[in-house]
């Protein structure tokens, strides 16, 4: 089962996650953890390009390439040989991310996003994507005092808006599951593994 976290940034996808794992082991599960952009070596090395704030002049084309070299690395040496052994997969971000950032936020074509996620992924999508939602001020609040603030953080407040409205028109039209958080951490955790624990067949 292929897992997908998405949301604005500060919306707490990363801080869950591990512990998000930690349950689905307990249940007898076999999971990997990963994250995009990165997940590999080559694109961990991609995930320094995006994030430096050094790269001011990077245009948005130049991004969302790079966002799809990474992801045809990672789908290909990660994600695909580990559904295929029967794991589950929970990513941090995956090609919706893309939709929603170079997409709706740089108000770039959307069939053309569209096409070149589908060429980097070889049409791999989620079995289940999850939404975690929380207004632009907050979520920008938290990344502020946390130790990440990276490239893509620095876009402007509109920027930012329009990602999340990307986003919410994603979650409306193809039924993702949504999650608010804007709760506190405990009620944020335990609505992700209601969710994902309901679309799970139980280990024998």
């Amino acid at each position: 089962m292929f897992i997908t976290l998405e949301g604005p940034e500060g919306s707490g996808k990363t801080s869950h996650i591990p512990y998000l794992v930690e349950f689905l082991r307990e249940q007898g599960h076999t999971v990997f953890p990963t994250r995009e952009p990165g997940g590999t070596s080559i694109g961990e090395q991609v995930r320094e390009i995006l994030n430096d704030l050094k790269n001011t002049e990077m245009i948005p084309r130049t991004e969302t390439l790079l966002f799809q070299a990474a992801r045809a690395q990672f789908v290909e040496e990660v994600i695909r040989p580990r559904l295929a052994n029967g794991e589950i997969v929970i990513s941090d971000r995956y090609a919706d991310s893309t939709i929603a950032y170079q997409g709706y936020g740089h108000q770039q074509d959307l069939t053309q996003i569209k096409t070149l996620i589908e060429y980097a992924t070889g049409g791999l999508k989620p079995d289940l994507t999850i939404y975690l939602d929380v207004d632009i001020e907050t979520g920008i609040k938290r990344k502020k005092n946390s130790e990440e603030w990276n490239r893509l953080d620095a876009y402007t407040v509109e920027f930012h808006k329009r990602v999340r409205s990307g986003y919410l028109k994603m979650a409306k039209a193809e039924q993702w599951i949504t999650v608010d958080a804007s709760q506190g951490w405990d009620e944020v955790q335990a609505g992700l593994k209601k969710v994902i624990a309901e679309r799970l067949e139980p280990t024998k």
